[in-house]
């Protein structure tokens, strides 16, 4: 009876040995794994600020480059708004020596008819 419950007992110490060396197995191989993941998602949040951080100096320069744009554009407004400005009073100024060439006109023809 002791020599089959010592057998018995060296059987289930045998048996719980190999059960906590897979154990320790699977631990170390989901510790390797989590490992693996969490390199991955280190790497993955690297690429994606690396990412950002180009699409962010992209717009910064396209936004810079849009700024000059304006600028020129409301620069030349500027000079074509001054340009308008001066054509319109040598307008007004035609029309007056016009007036007064027609006017000088019609005095030397009515003092040529008299």
């Amino acid at each position: 009876q002791l020599h089959l419950t010592m057998s018995e007992k060296n059987e289930l110490t045998k048996s719980l040995e190999m059960v906590q060396k897979e154990l320790q197995e699977k631990e170390s191989e989901m510790k390797r794994e989590i490992s693996e993941y969490k390199d991955r998602l280190l790497q993955a949040e690297k690429e994606h600020q690396d990412a950002l951080t180009e699409a962010n100096r992209k717009n910064k320069v396209e936004i810079e480059a849009c700024q000059d744009k304006m600028n020129l554009l409301e620069h030349f407004i500027s000079s074509q708004k001054l340009e308008i400005e001066h054509l319109m009073s040598n307008k007004e100024e035609l029309n007056n020596s016009l007036k007064e060439a027609n006017q000088t006109l019609g005095e030397l023809l009515k003092t040529k008819v008299r």
